[in-house]
């Protein structure tokens, strides 16, 4: 007997049809056998909508509210899959993230999971039923409903295979697995059968919707292999682990990320505190950057540029506003309509010429190129957003399509 944890994204239980089709894949599992924990999110566009909900009778309201408002979502999942299972003949229990045992910190909105304590699970199982726990969310020390974030339902599940040493953590999705790029943007975009943990943490970084990052990290760190696989179809999925085959290959994906802004702050001193002030009032206020330059003026003063979470942006400009004296900020500007492009693959470390190629093809494609950064296994260029679908179908004909 094998425990394998299933989690189920929104478009996999939108509607009625959906939910009595995740529910025969899980009694499925189950019939052979198997102890069951399925992690489900909420259906369709009812986060989106809740928060819409939420915005119009309130845009500032607390985030400990919002959390209340948003874990709504998934408590409806669950139950009605529950619902459907005992209508296939089955056994099953739903259990908020609360009574499944997670322990988060107090960060409303974007928590940290602390710890899982499965007590409860581990006594449905034994009482033969598949356990259904709602995604996304936990509880904090203070006793408050929290919400782990956008795709947080991915990092509650692997999150449950590590803490109950599952043999197996499957992510049902709404494609059949990891591709190489977006395959609703680029038709030519090919499956993956293995993929490693870095890289899927940088394409899930990086913009692939796939799986989140924070689920990969999680995964990585514990060691838990995943496959990524379709709902809707019985096709194979795509395996992600610590070592693969592939590396013959020089890249691993392209992948396209619209959710950032661009901010520019000018004026700062030119001595080494004024970057670390700056970058200290951020991580204060919990907002992440990214892609970063920094300049030296011919007035001696620095500017820097740096990308944040398109959400993050209106906020992070408060705090910058709130605090212009201190860091001595003269000039601040933004700019939401960009998108950061980027290749991915093993090959970025062990082949030369791959930064020369990727830039080879935005300059055929006429795509301008405004910030850029590199690691070991990945080339991220900041570019106007408009252009960020051809230049990732571009990039992969560049790589990936030909011979």
């Amino acid at each position: 007997m094998s425990l394998i944890v299933q989690k189920f994204g929104g478009s996999s239980v939108a509607n009625a049809e959906r939910v009595m089709n995740v529910a025969s894949i899980v009694t499925d599992t189950y019939a052979k056998g198997n102890d069951v924990v399925v992690v489900v999110s909420a259906q369709g566009d009812t986060t989106d909508d809740l928060i819409e909900k939420a915005n119009e009778i309130n845009p500032k309201a607390s985030k400990r509210e919002k959390d209340m408002l948003l874990a709504a979502g998934e408590q409806i999942s669950i139950s009605l899959l529950a619902m459907a299972i005992e209508k296939l003949g089955y056994h099953a229990v739903s259990l908020l993230g609360w009574q499944a045992g997670f322990n988060t910190t107090s960060a409303h909105t974007s928590a940290r999971i602390r710890k899982v304590e499965p007590d409860r699970i581990k006594k449905e199982l034994d009482k033969k039923n598949i356990v259904i726990v709602a995604g996304f969310q936990g509880i904090s020390k203070y006793g408050d409903i929290t919400t782990l974030g956008r795709g947080g339902s991915d990092t509650s599940a692997v999150a449950i295979a590590a803490s109950m040493h599952a043999d197996l953590c499957q992510i049902f999705t709404d494609v059949e697995g990891v591709y190489t790029a977006d395959p609703r943007k680029v038709k030519n975009a090919k499956k993956l059968q293995e993929i490693s943990y870095d890289e899927m943490l940088e394409l899930a970084t990086l913009g692939a919707q796939v799986l989140n990052n924070r689920s990969v990290e999680m995964a990585k760190k514990y060691n838990i292999e995943l496959e990524v696989l379709s709902s809707m179809t019985k096709a194979s999925g795509t395996i992600v682990k610590e070592k693969t085959k592939m590396e013959k290959m020089l890249i691993s994906g392209v992948a396209a990320d619209k959710n950032v802004a661009k901010i520019r702050v000018a004026g700062l001193g030119n001595d080494p505190e004024s970057t670390f002030r700056l970058l200290n009032l951020l991580d204060r206020n919990n907002l992440n950057i990214d892609v970063m330059i920094q300049s030296l003026g011919k007035d001696g003063t620095k500017s820097v540029s740096f990308t944040v979470a398109k959400p993050d942006m209106l906020r992070t400009i408060d705090v910058l506003n709130d605090n212009k004296d201190l860091l001595g900020i003269k000039k601040l500007d933004y700019d939401e309509n960009v998108a950061k492009i980027s290749v991915i693959g093993a090959g970025v470390r062990s082949h030369s010429g791959v930064a020369a190629k990727m830039f080879g093809a935005l300059a055929n494609a006429g795509i301008n190129t405004e910030m850029v950064t590199t690691s070991e296994i990945r080339i991220t260029a900041l570019i106007d957003e408009a252009y960020a679908d051809q230049a990732m179908r571009a990039i992969h004909e560049t790589f990936l399509e030909r011979v």
